[in-house]
């Protein structure tokens, strides 16, 4: 069983908001209308895209909405009143959703939260109903697994993150069977905004690059998702509780290895080297109501 422990999340969702400055405004420029008035983040973590949002839209009203109050609290000093802050969860319906934004929304963004909702088609279904004639609903989900490290490290087996890729895959599949009421969804993204009445369905993929070698900064943040996806195995960081034993995810020469990468008094640790990329594909996937 695996529940994650949102408030022990919120400071790195919040930092995750700052280092992702940049690609949130681009997405957001893309997806911005001149007449686009009420505009909404669902799961919008630490306001990072809510805020880009209403940097692309100034006069629009944009509201960051959050089931959990301590990340929230995070979305809110993150934004610095650009938007206005309102506690709901899909996994309650459309109801508590549709008073929190308060009008019909011309377009709603939702990344990578759809697939913490127990029934992920009804959170699509309930996201679908709070839009305007017209209006978008853009779901950031999926895309390809970043790339960051040289195939043969010098330290264990080559293909390291390839192999924290399929654990982490595995992770997340009894994430879900772990949810209560959890539902399958057997189909793809897009296929779900079809049934959920959109039109002119259409995925979007961002490829971002950044060159190497990597400045300090950016190798900081790299380093850093590693020490968080290899806690969220193990279950030792804030935020990812869960009683499956950590064999389940990683061999013990493989966490091993990790340990002594993510050593910043090692000999192997990630931060000294110039060769780690940083590479990725993100998927928005986007429909339209009808008018």
């Amino acid at each position: 069983m695996i529940e994650i422990d949102w408030a022990g999340e919120a400071g790195r969702l919040r930092a995750s908001a700052a280092g992702e400055a940049d690609w949130n405004a681009a997405v957001a420029g893309t997806l911005v209308r001149d007449t686009d008035k009420v505009v909404a983040d669902v799961g919008c973590g630490g306001g990072g895209m809510a805020k880009a949002l209403a940097e692309a839209r100034p006069g629009a009203t944009v509201v960051a909405i959050d089931a959990d109050p301590d990340v929230l609290a995070q979305a809110r000093e993150h934004t610095g009143g650009l938007v206005r802050c309102e506690l709901a969860s899909m996994d309650d319906g459309a109801e508590p959703l549709r008073q929190a934004i308060a009008a019909p929304a011309d377009l709603i963004w939702a990344s990578a939260s759809v697939h913490h909702a127990a029934d992920q088609q009804a959170a699509i279904d309930a996201l679908v109903s709070l839009l305007a004639p017209g209006g978008r609903l853009a779901l950031a989900e999926g895309g390809l697994p970043a790339r960051h490290l040289p195939w043969d490290l010098g330290i264990g087996e080559p293909g390291l993150e390839l192999r924290l890729d399929v654990a982490q895959d595995r992770w997340f599949k009894v994430m879900r069977e772990s949810l209560p009421g959890s539902v399958p969804l057997p189909y793809g993204w897009t296929e779900a905004l079809t049934r959920a009445g959109l039109t002119e369905v259409t995925t979007r993929s961002v490829l971002s690059e950044t060159p190497v070698p990597l400045t300090p900064e950016r190798l900081d943040r790299v380093v850093q998702g590693f020490r968080t996806r290899i806690e969220r195995l193990t279950g030792t960081g804030h935020g990812h509780g869960h009683l499956v034993p950590q064999e389940e995810w990683l061999t013990p020469a493989d966490l091993e290895v990790w340990q002594q990468l993510l050593d910043p008094e090692g000999p192997y640790f990630l931060g000294h080297r110039a060769d780690l990329a940083a590479l990725s594909v993100r998927s928005v996937h986007i429909g339209h109501a009808p008018r």
